[in-house]
């Protein structure tokens, strides 16, 4: 069965695939309670940190590492926003899980700058003071970046 589709056709049918697609890059995101559970995280170490008790600060440090790198393994891409769709990694972006990860890296060098800052300026809990700081970064920043990587992934898919 040979149809021939009329130049409108055409033009329809693609239309409805670059809608498919641009629905398809718009799940690019992580879910807000990933950030929410970053921030809460990051202000509790601070807290831990700095009633200076090495061993608790260490044990923390760890449990806070092994439960974002169990939650992130599967997120961190921005692949898996819900249940309802999966991305796949060349529309997400090959570079997406780095990008995160040294922003999230960045931030911790941030925490410990600003904790420096508020110790050398006499504040009695520079840690953290440093980690609500970098907390509201987190949940300020990391919406802002998915929406930076999608209009990354939105510029690749035009092949621009």
């Amino acid at each position: 069965m040979d149809t021939e589709l009329t130049e409108a056709e055409a033009r329809a049918a693609l239309d409805k695939i670059e809608h498919s697609r641009r629905r398809v890059i718009d799940e690019i995101d992580m879910p807000q309670w990933y950030w929410n559970g970053v921030a809460l995280g990051w202000v509790v170490l601070g807290v831990i940190a700095d009633l200076q008790i090495s061993w608790l600060t260490a044990v923390a440090t760890v449990v806070f590492g092994a439960v974002h790198a169990s939650v992130s393994s599967r997120l961190l891409g921005g692949r898996h926003r819900t249940d309802r769709l999966s991305v796949s990694t060349e529309t997400a972006g090959r570079h997406t899980v780095l990008i995160i990860a040294i922003w999230l890296m960045g931030l911790a060098g941030v925490t410990v700058g600003l904790a420096l800052l508020a110790k050398a300026d006499g504040a009695g809990h520079p840690v953290t003071i440093a980690s609500v700081i970098v907390a509201l970064l987190v949940l300020l920043g990391g919406p802002q970046l998915m929406a930076a990587l999608r209009r990354r992934a939105a510029r690749s898919a035009n092949g621009q």
